[in-house]
């Protein structure tokens, strides 16, 4: 039993409407209602900047009010969407590629569409046009475009008629490259939305864990517990808007370690727990109740065995209760090195989230992001590239990562990570390149086939020979490889 009352067909009608509307949260006002009925207010649609095509909603946007809707409403809201799609750009079609649509808006849209930023229009320096081009790229993660626009003039916090800014569409969003090129430029993060929620509270809402992680490493993790007018923390709204995917889980355990109160009581007077509990999200109620447990004795030493063994809500209780993010074992091993050499990826995430560094070296000369080349992992491996890590730190060998992965033969990882500009040619302690490892510690099957071929197309030089002399193509030759040697003979 949900708490918001809301049968399946009065959110299906309310989510109809709210993709009738258009592409900058300009959805009717809910700012009324804390526990109680959505009123109805006309939808205005509006041709988006870039086509005149009306955008289309997406996300849980369309859950936030208690609703109270019935039958009639399926029809008002099928026939809004109907005219939308039949009469806002002529060609019967709508698009759902833009931004999230949040429902952070004015109590009445413009009434006239905005105007369309070209990006090969010059603008003057400074001024209302370089700011609204700044909010358009923003909508389009253009890192870039909002880089050079800054750099022009453009106020990083100017807001549209919609209270939004370049910095409240990154959190809602979940654009952490545009989130940190805001915060490097002045970024106010108490701003606050339509809905006097933080951006803390728009990232949860949209189990944007990682955003909400770097937020709570900003003045913003004072409010962490701010309650916006519809009586929501960020933890409610992870909860009540989220679904208890994977996603939310891991947006509750960093509010969780980020210090959130989880007995601050909703607007309706329910706690988070009760909440979860209703909606059936058993993980949420495990880190929920793992949250309101005991204190550890020991948080650093509870953060370490968390992390090595996997355990993500012991990560976040042990954070919680004042563990050292880069606390370290007798080995020089940070919670990070741990979660990542044993793929622990919940853990990884919510360390990582907060801060932790994937550069951090042990007594053996692995860091985090080294260790993914032993394992082979490409989630983790993805989660740490977010997070800049040092692709040419080595390891006690000499070599950068793609060279242990390419000897054990993990292709999925070689292929990802020679993408990254990783040197593919860096040759380690040993004299070898990770060409000369695959061939000279693989067996030639298929797994080590794909990984030189990968290797070549990355840049690889197959001229390069060992500290005797000895290319990878003599190795393979004199090992029995075959179509190993076969596939460095057509690159020679």
């Amino acid at each position: 039993m949900q708490h918001n009352g809301a049968s399946g067909r009065e959110r299906s009608a309310y989510a109809v409407e709210q993709r009738s509307a258009t592409d900058q949260g300009r959805h009717p006002r809910k700012a009324n209602v804390r526990g109680g009925r959505l009123p109805r207010q006309p939808v205005t649609l509006l041709p988006t900047r870039q086509t005149g095509r009306v955008r289309g909603s997406v996300g849980r946007t369309a859950r936030r009010a208690r609703l109270g809707r019935g039958a009639s409403v399926v029809l008002a809201g099928l026939a809004v969407l109907t005219s939308a799609c039949s009469g806002a750009d002529g060609e019967g079609e709508t698009t759902g590629d833009g931004p999230t649509v949040r429902p952070s808006a004015p109590t009445s849209a413009p009434t006239t569409p905005p105007t369309r930023t070209s990006t090969s229009t010059a603008l003057p320096d400074g001024g209302p046009r370089l700011d609204r081009a700044l909010v358009d790229a923003a909508w389009a993660n253009d890192v870039r475009r909002a880089r050079r626009l800054i750099d022009r003039g453009a106020d990083v916090n100017w807001r549209d008629a919609s209270v939004q800014n370049a910095f409240l569409i990154a959190t809602s969003e979940g654009h952490l490259r545009l989130l940190e090129l805001t915060l490097d430029r002045g970024a106010k993060v108490h701003l606050h939305d339509s809905f006097d929620g933080t951006g803390l509270i728009r990232a949860a809402e949209r189990g944007h864990w990682e955003v909400v992680g770097r937020l709570l490493r900003t003045p913003l993790r004072k409010d962490v517990d701010h309650v916006n007018n519809l009586g929501w923390t960020a933890l409610h709204e992870a909860i009540v808007l989220g679904q208890g995917t994977p996603d939310d889980v891991t947006t509750v355990r960093v509010l969780v370690a980020g210090g959130a109160d989880l007995d601050v009581p909703t607007g309706t007077g329910t706690t988070a727990l009760q909440e979860a509990t209703d909606r059936g999200q058993d993980v949420v109620v495990r880190t929920l109740r793992r949250g309101l447990g005991a204190v550890p004795d020991r948080p650093d030493a509870a953060l370490l065995r968390a992390a090595a063994h996997g355990d993500a809500d012991g990560v976040a209780v042990a954070l919680r209760a004042g563990a050292d993010l880069e606390t370290r074992d007798g080995n020089g091993r940070t919670a990070l090195l741990l979660a990542s050499a044993a793929d622990h990826l919940a853990a990884a995430q919510v360390l990582v989230a907060l801060g932790a560094s994937p550069d951090a070296v042990d007594d053996r000369s692995d860091t985090p992001w080294l260790v993914t080349g032993v394992t082979g992992s490409v989630p983790m491996a993805e989660l740490l590239l977010r997070h800049d890590p040092d692709l040419t730190l080595r390891n006690r060998y000499g070599g950068v990562s793609i060279i242990p992965a390419s000897e054990r033969g993990h292709v999925d990882y070689v292929r990802r990570v020679s993408r990254t500009g990783i040197d593919v040619n860096h040759i380690n302690d040993l004299g070898w390149t990770a060409l000369l490892e695959a061939v000279i510690l693989g067996d030639g099957s298929a797994p080590y086939q794909q990984i030189v071929r990968i290797l070549l197309d990355a840049g690889a030089d197959p001229g390069i020979a060992d500290q005797d002399g000895v290319t990878a193509l003599e190795h393979a030759r004199s090992k029995g490889q075959a179509r190993v040697a076969a596939i460095l003979a057509r690159a020679d």
